[in-house]
């Protein structure tokens, strides 16, 4: 029995399954997509081993679902009768936005054995958030063979499925929307006369220990803020300018609608 596979490699899926591959022995992570070229660079790069989904339903303990909610329906036609012949343990994991734990396991047919995830981006770099949930049927060994299994992704944080979609919305999403801020900042420092290799570099190192202090500090944002802001000063100037073209409220919709659509995603709620 291999440990786990993973249904779909694409961008979350690939990553989770390199990190995986550093916590565990040769040949124990599968891979399969429609997307060959995608399998055949997972094996070069951590050496995923290219499967299809009947030997991963077949085979694997933990089986990664990394599939979009409008997919779901598709993947469970391929492997359900599978997973119903089981004898032996068996976890669903999904990282489906909006999808809960009751519609995975309806959908499959395997009651409680169900974990839910929402990864992120930074995983790939070892600094990902990876919230989780655990169904019913997931006893504490399980739980922590799971976590043993992405360790390398980063911190993974246990969650009440009442607040996956929200938090979802900041962890899943947010890496997209920092990302867009650290672009208007390299616009803008390239504006002003720096070279944009230059710009992006001090961007980054910017952002990267701007949140290393926060969470190092402990202290909320408006605090570390307000000790960069001198009275009549330049950053004072900047926040303003941002003030007035309403960054801070364009953040908070960009956030509510990245939960809106998660929820949309998931359908009507069990």
């Amino acid at each position: 029995m291999a440990l786990a596979g993973f249904l779909g490699c694409g961008n979350m899926g690939g990553i989770l399954a390199a990190a995986a591959t550093k916590m565990t022995d040769s040949g124990e992570i599968l891979g399969a997509d429609h997307h060959p070229e995608k399998l055949r660079r997972l094996h070069t790069d951590c050496g995923v081993v290219p499967a299809d989904a009947r030997e991963i339903a077949e085979t694997c303990r933990f089986i990664f679902l990394g599939v979009k909610p409008q997919g779901m329906a598709q993947a469970s036609a391929e492997i359900r009768d599978i997973l119903s012949r089981r004898t032996d343990p068996f976890v669903l994991v999904s990282m489906a936005a909006g999808l809960s734990i009751t519609s995975v396991s309806e959908l499959f047919g395997v009651g409680g054995r169900v974990i839910r995830i929402m990864p992120n981006t930074p995983a790939a770099v070892g600094a990902g958030v990876i919230l989780y949930c655990t169904g019913g049927d997931i006893d504490l060994e399980t739980e922590q063979a799971f976590l043993g299994l992405l360790d390398a992704a980063g911190t993974l944080v246990k969650l009440e499925e009442a607040k996956f979609d929200a938090a979802s919305a900041v962890t899943g999403c947010g890496p997209a929307f920092v990302c867009l801020f650290m672009e208007s900042l390299v616009d803008g420092a390239v504006r002003c006369g720096l070279p944009r290799n230059l710009a992006l570099e001090f961007v980054q190192r910017t952002v990267l220990g701007t949140a290393k202090l926060s969470l190092e500090s402990g202290q909320d944002p408006a605090l570390l803020r307000a000790a960069v802001c001198s009275p009549g000063g330049s950053t004072i100037a900047g926040v303003a300018a941002m003030e007035e073209h309403a960054v801070r409220f364009a953040a908070m919709e960009a956030v509510q609608a990245a939960f809106l659509r998660t929820v949309e995603l998931g359908g009507p709620k069990n």
